[in-house]
């Protein structure tokens, strides 16, 4: 076993034997220190927090197991290892069922000390990798990594809470590109299923034959090539969350077995008999208008109002723009790292072009378009000439309409500076001040602008 070098905490009332093994554990490398009492024991446990704690059961004022015990509740990550002299098969066993690490009898040869205090430092370290892997997971998968300001977005983000901890099935409606599979994994990482599976299926990218037995698994014999049984993503997400993108594009015969375990969350595997019943919570995805392939008998109706329970639209990013900036500096943030670049962010000029953009690609174009600017660029503050050219040939375009050349800009601006507003308050929720804000205006300004080109606030409710 490799060696790993630890903070330990020698706990013993004989000061001989505290001071021998103290002396054999620095001659390993570890830094060690030693108390005599529990009470001392737990002073320092206090002041330092020790990865090894190696304690006698027998000590002057309370007995090693009421560590363990103090220990278990204050310093839940520290390990603790029993040494006594009388040791039985009942005390070894009642003291892993407290939470000690190891439990070791004197006389402690040397080894066996090394060798238990080597499988205490690894755990730790295990533990430690696990708990920064889960903080990943939750800062790339969780509702932190839904960056969004924007009024829609915030809705979503409270439906999401509402129904995360429920097994209510969930429909994420949304273009291509908008983050649906995001969506779907912060709802697991908000569950009490985030330590169980999430196994997500693109049921688009698979022929029907090949997705059957990829959702429900098959046997061997089923069909030419099944030369061995297969276990199927429903059985492989029992007790977590299977995501089912693209959900549109099901066969007719699919959609009854979907149904089915939608239902009465079991199943047969594809040329078998035997019935698997799952524990799992199913979100789909789609970007075409389901409501309007059932009505087209495209899609079965009862399967739509199965999982039309819960449905969540993803926002197109065109319609979010204030979320344009934020997005973008979380990225170059995510690039730049990557990447080795020091680039502190976009200017002016950048921004408003990613702003007056339609983004048709949505947020995954962003990502793109970010990714190709940190590694095109030459200079510390990106810019507009670092953007692609399609942007700009894809901004609209506002004509003047023939007879008209010779009115004023000031008239020919009226149609493109009532869409932007439009687009502001849309984007803000109608809150006039945050449009204000967003529009680099006064309110008094906003609302002179507002009854000139004749937008009114119920001119809201015609859009919802």
């Amino acid at each position: 076993m490799k060696s790993n070098h630890g903070s330990l905490l020698v706990v013993d009332d004989d000061k001989h034997i505290l001071e021998a093994m103290a002396d054999y554990l620095r001659s390993l490398g570890h830094r060690t220190e030693t108390a005599t009492s529990c009470k001392d024991a737990m002073e320092r446990m206090g002041e330092f927090p020790f990865e090894v704690v190696l304690c006698d059961v027998n000590l002057g004022d309370r007995d090693g197991f009421q560590l363990l015990e103090w220990a278990t509740e204050h310093c839940p990550d520290t390990a603790v290892i029993l040494i006594t002299g009388y040791g039985t098969i009942e005390s070894a066993v009642e003291a892993i069922r407290m939470g000690a690490f190891d439990y070791l009898t004197k006389p402690v040869i040397d080894d066996e000390l090394s060798f238990a205090i080597q499988k205490a430092l690894g755990q730790r370290k295990l533990v430690e990798e696990n708990k920064t892997l889960k903080k990943q997971l939750d800062q790339k998968f969780g509702a932190g990594s839904l960056i969004g300001r924007d009024y829609k977005m915030q809705k979503m983000y409270d439906l999401m809470e509402s129904v995360a901890d429920t097994r209510t099935t969930v429909l994420v409606l949304g273009e291509s590109g908008t983050g649906k599979t995001m969506t779907a994994r912060s709802i697991h990482q908000l569950s009490t299923r985030a330590g169980k599976p999430f196994v997500e299926v693109a049921c688009g990218a698979l022929p029907d034959t090949l997705l059957e037995s990829e959702l429900f698994g098959h046997v061997a014999g089923a069909f030419t090539g099944a030369n061995h049984d297969k276990v199927g993503k429903f059985l492989l997400a029992d007790g977590g969350t299977i995501f089912l993108d693209e959900i549109g594009t099901a066969s007719p015969s699919l959609q009854v077995k979907l149904l089915r375990v939608l239902q009465d969350r079991e199943f047969e595997p594809v040329g078998g008999n035997k019935t698997h019943k799952v524990d799992v919570r199913v979100i789909l995805a789609t970007n075409e208008d389901l409501a309007e392939k059932a009505a087209r008998g495209e899609f079965r109706q009862d399967l739509f109002y199965r999982i039309n329970v819960i449905t969540l639209t993803q926002p197109p990013l065109r319609d979010r723009i204030t979320d344009i900036p934020l997005l973008a500096e979380h990225y170059l943030a995510q690039f730049c790292e990557m990447n080795g670049k020091q680039i502190r962010g976009f200017d002016d000029s950048a921004v408003q072009l990613l702003q007056r953009y339609r983004w048709p690609g949505n947020v995954r174009e962003l990502v793109n378009v970010v990714e190709r600017a940190v590694v095109l660029s030459k200079g510390n503050i990106i810019s507009a000439s670092d953007l692609p050219e399609s942007l700009r040939q894809n901004e609209p375009q506002f004509s003047v309409p023939a007879g008209r050349l010779g009115n004023s800009l000031k008239t020919a601006m009226v149609a493109p500076e009532k869409q932007l507003i439009l687009e502001a308050l849309e984007s803000n929720g109608w809150n006039r001040q945050g449009t204000a804000d967003m529009l680099g205006i006064n309110r008094t300004t906003l609302y002179k602008k507002m009854k000139r080109y004749g937008i009114e606030f119920e001119h809201q409710l015609s859009l919802v």
